[in-house]
């Protein structure tokens, strides 16, 4: 006979930015655009970036530190580590290996997890299996992006857009009732040429002629990823509030993935949320791939807009296309 699946949750949370800003300002210096025109489509003001001699996997350790303080646990009690990204330091050895030695989390297994901006979701979905099923008991995920080392400065139209970050959650067993209520993950391959980095795996491997046509950077269609993340994320939150056995008006919390204003207006827009109950950050942070729901959810718990018992709605889109959603009920941190 199976053992009952135990309730899954977030203990602790953390979040580091990189140490640079970049703002509209100086991009209207490197570029032909200006503060007015991305202010306009995009929402956002200014980015920070990592500095020259850093990696992803120093964001993750800034951002797991405070995590890892707030679920009351020490590195040697981490069972496992899921870094979602599509910066890694390496091809390989993957960054969760880097990040497992420097903590010096001895005990716990580690690997990367590529699902570009729903990288944090499909981590976090993960590792609530693993705890629910009590295989493991401490699992940390992160969902972490040094996009500026795949961002073409001389691309207006995807230079504006990105940032970089780590969030990092601690998931432990909840309390009944509590925790992650339900989830919703999906794909789409058919859309993958929409939002892609050409060159630099086994397809295009790096030479002089990938380097020389700049296809190791980010390539995007913007029209038609704005109107798939709106019908899609819209779709999988809906979907995942059903699994839940719960109705829009119950959510107290909506935090999107921050890719772009529009889409997530429009996305609150479909579910009836209001402005006070939408999280959004990208103003400051600008869109962080795997690191925007995590970083937005973390600011939104230190700011005190989420509190026990809230229903709060987690949602993302990014390339693949990948897709998901999460509902959880809030009990808060520290549950060592």
């Amino acid at each position: 006979m199976m053992a009952p699946l135990r309730p899954a949750g977030i203990a602790g949370l953390g979040s580091c930015l990189g140490e640079r800003v970049l703002t509209n300002g100086d991009l209207e210096r490197m570029v032909d655009t200006t503060d007015e025109w991305i202010r306009e489509r995009t929402g956002i003001l200014r980015r920070h970036l990592l500095a020259p001699d850093k990696a992803t996997s120093d964001l993750v350790l800034g951002a797991a530190t405070p995590a890892l303080e707030q679920a009351g646990v020490e590195p040697g009690d981490l069972d496992m580590i899921i870094v979602g990204t599509v910066t890694p330091d390496h091809p390989f050895p993957s960054t969760a290996c880097l990040v497992q030695d420097r903590l010096g989390a001895r005990r716990a297994a580690a690997f990367d997890l590529q699902a570009a901006c729903s990288g944090f979701l499909y981590g976090l979905v993960v590792a609530e299996r693993f705890v629910a099923s009590g295989s493991c008991r401490t699992v940390l995920v992160a969902g972490a992006e040094a996009l500026s080392r795949i961002t073409d400065y001389q691309d207006r139209k995807t230079c504006v857009l990105f940032g970089d970050g780590a969030g990092v959650a601690v998931v432990r067993e909840a309390s009944p009732g509590y925790g992650i209520l339900a989830s919703y993950l999906g794909s789409d391959g058919a859309g993958g040429g929409l939002l892609y980095q050409p060159a630099g795996g086994s397809r295009l491997p790096a030479s002089e002629t990938t380097v020389a046509e700049r296809l190791h950077y980010v390539r995007m269609n913007g029209s038609e990823v704005f109107k798939q993340a709106v019908r899609v994320m819209g779709d999988a939150a809906l979907e995942a509030l059903r699994r839940a056995g719960l109705r829009k008006e119950d959510v107290d919390l909506l935090v999107p993935h921050q890719a772009n204003l529009r889409i997530v207006e429009a996305v609150a827009r479909r579910l009836g949320m209001p402005e006070d109950r939408v999280m959004v950050n990208l103003d400051e942070c600008g869109n962080m791939s795997s690191a925007s729901v995590p970083v937005a959810l973390d600011q939104a718990v230190r700011e005190g807009r989420v509190g026990r018992g809230d229903v709060v709605l987690l949602v993302a889109f990014g390339a693949g296309l990948t897709w998901g959603s999460v509902v959880l009920r809030w009990e808060g941190t520290g549950r060592a």
